[in-house]
Parts: C-alpha cells; sequence; structure tokens
C-alpha cells in the first residue's frame, strides 16, 4: 500500500511544505537497510545558450521552486556550434520534501508506470518526460515554449554519506547498497508505481 492515496490528493494543489519525506522511508527489518530517495535530479538539455538557455531555466524555476545551476559544454564540437565551456544546460537537485513533491507531480505525467530497464543496478531510476506542461498543475505558456526533461533518482540508505564526507572517505560494502529489485520494491510499495 502507498504512503500517500492518490485518490484522495489533488497533486496539483500539493506543496512541498504539506509532505513529510520521513514517512517515505521503507524499513524491512532493520534501521540501518531502511531505503530513502537521497535525491531527484532534474535536468534540460538545451544544447546553445542565451535565450533558449534563460527560457529552459525559468520553466525549472517554475516548476521546482528553486533557483537552477548552469551546465557548461565538456567539449567543443564544431558541427553543432558547442564550444568548450559554454552554458548549454540547466539542472536542479532536489532532497528531502521538495524531491519527493516533485517527483510524485513526476510520475503523474508518466501516470505511475516505469520500466524495469530504467533501474540500474545501484539504486538510481531515470525517465523523461516528453512536455512539461504534462506536469499536474503546469500551464502551457507560449512565452516559453514547450520543454522536455531528464529525472533521475538516487535511492540510499543510512551510511551512505561515508562514501561522500571530506575526511575518513570509505567504500560503501556490496550488501548495504541498493540493488535493481530493491528500487523496484520501493517504487512499487512506497510510491505505488508500476513497473513493467
Amino acid at each position: 500500500m502507498p504512503v500517500i492515496d492518490l485518490s484522495t490528493i489533488d497533486l496539483k494543489a500539493l506543496h512541498w511544505k504539506d509532505i513529510d519525506w520521513r514517512k517515505f522511508v521503507y524499513v524491512k527489518d532493520h534501521p540501518m537497510r531502511a531505503i530513502f530517495i537521497e535525491k531527484v535530479v532534474v535536468n534540460i538539455g538545451v544544447g546553445t545558450s542565451g535565450e533558449k538557455l534563460e527560457k529552459a531555466a525559468q520553466v525549472l524555476r517554475q516548476l521546482t521552486e528553486q533557483e537552477p545551476s548552469l551546465r557548461k559544454a565538456r567539449k567543443s564540437i564544431k558541427e553543432w556550434g558547442v564550444r568548450k565551456g559554454e552554458p548549454i544546460g540547466v539542472m536542479v537537485t532536489l532532497r528531502k520534501s521538495k524531491a519527493i513533491w516533485f517527483l510524485l507531480k513526476a510520475l503523474a505525467a508518466i501516470d505511475f508506470t516505469l520500466k524495469r530497464s530504467q533501474f540500474d543496478n545501484m539504486g538510481n531510476v531515470s525517465f523523461g518526460i516528453r512536455e512539461h506542461i504534462l506536469i499536474p498543475g503546469t500551464k502551457y505558456d507560449p512565452n516559453l515554449g514547450i520543454w522536455g526533461m531528464d529525472i533521475a533518482v538516487r535511492l540510499a540508505r543510512p551510511g551512505y554519506r561515508v562514501m561522500y564526507r571530506r575526511r575518513c572517505k570509505h567504500k560503501i560494502g556490496k550488501k548495504q547498497r541498493v540493488t535493481k529489485e530493491e528500487a523496484i520494491e520501493y517504487f512499487e510499495k512506497i510510491l505505488g508505481v508500476k513497473v513493467v
């Protein structure tokens, strides 16, 4: 049974301050084996800088209520007119309540259906949305146009900070990592997603 009954909640009116991210933690047997959403990354690749990039940034700002960061080209591609270091995309990283709020709305845009191939062996899930106006509560603005986006979700367990901290960094053991089957189970039981 999913944590939120989507038949009783209006996703258009739902705000991230109304969500308690602690309810979306999946504890099976031991507290250190609990699975939760560490972060949700939303990315729009534009390919060029200038006005199009500004419009994409404005769309992300409206959807996530957070300031997006620019992504620069890693190398020059003469055929596409891209120079190294030129901003060609925008992205936002969401955590805790904001991450779950945006993920619920993004999953509603794809009818809460994911493919098994969208899950990897490290507990990550990625999917795309062709048109941002499919997200509940979004209105079409002719000045901005229609944008597609990529959404990446990272699942984690308590203790993952050991990999990222500055002092005494260490690798995470195989048993502590989130597997593909556990990630699928989390999405089915906690978020009510249908995996095909």
